[in-house]
């Protein structure tokens, strides 16, 4: 790994409280990769020994019902990382990890994490921060696939998202990430025409807009009106 590897890891929250000593320190457990845009990463039901963090790049976790269809469990960007539950429970995730755009990817593996967690406590508190919001993320999930009604959906999946991805604005929040109407339908389980037809109505209610980046702004009153998830 290189200079250019070494500043993406200190955007990544689990390496968030190292010093660049500490960090160059790490370099040399991890082994970097490439992926081409829609190739598979981690295979659903492969006995992984490995974690995987996203230096640069994007990838989607899905699963695949008995009748083919596609569900989007969950999107990683550049700074983030998973299979670190397989590392600690020994078991497998039912879930395939496809790169969305050509990514490259630092792997370490289960000998190389436990020796950082051991090593370096901030790396362990940092850990269980992130797995205790991934845990609730997955009850907000929940949540939003139990409700009927569409437009419910999609504005619960929207505040999810500025959780994690939000910048407030002096008119509302704007959602830092690119989705397209199809990504939308996945993660809440209903059809690309339905999600079509509900962000167009917002738009023309003006609850929500589409920037030319394509990041979606959420005005004051979507925010405020909109369902809370759940604690």
């Amino acid at each position: 790994m290189g200079k250019n590897e070494i500043e993406h890891l200190k955007n990544i929250q689990l390496f968030s409280s190292l010093t660049d000593d500490e960090l160059h320190q790490i370099k040399d457990k991890l082994s970097l990769k490439r992926y081409k845009k829609h190739e598979v990463i981690l295979f659903e039901e492969d006995t992984t020994e490995y974690m995987y963090i996203i230096l640069n790049g994007k990838t989607k976790v899905i699963q695949t019902t008995e009748d083919g269809k596609e569900i989007l469990l969950a999107m990683h960007h550049s700074g983030e990382f998973f299979g670190e539950m397989s590392l600690l429970d020994g078991k497998t995730s039912p879930a395939t990890v496809v790169a969305m755009e050509d990514s490259s990817v630092a792997i370490i593996s289960r000998q190389e994490f436990y020796s950082l967690i051991r090593a370096q406590k901030r790396i362990l508190d940092n850990l269980l921060l992130i797995l205790c919001s991934r845990l609730r993320d997955s009850w907000e999930k929940i949540q939003l696939l139990n409700l009927k009604n569409a437009s419910q959906r999609i504005k619960i999946l929207f505040l999810m998202l500025s959780d994690k991805y939000g910048e407030k604005t002096a008119e509302g929040v704007t959602l830092n990430i690119k989705l397209t109407h199809q990504e939308i339908a996945e993660m809440t389980g209903m059809t690309r025409e339905t999600v079509t037809r509900m962000i167009d109505k917002w738009q023309k209610d003006g609850e929500i807009s589409v920037l030319k980046n394509r990041f979606i702004h959420l005005s004051s009153h979507f925010i405020t009106e909109g369902i809370k998830p759940i604690c």
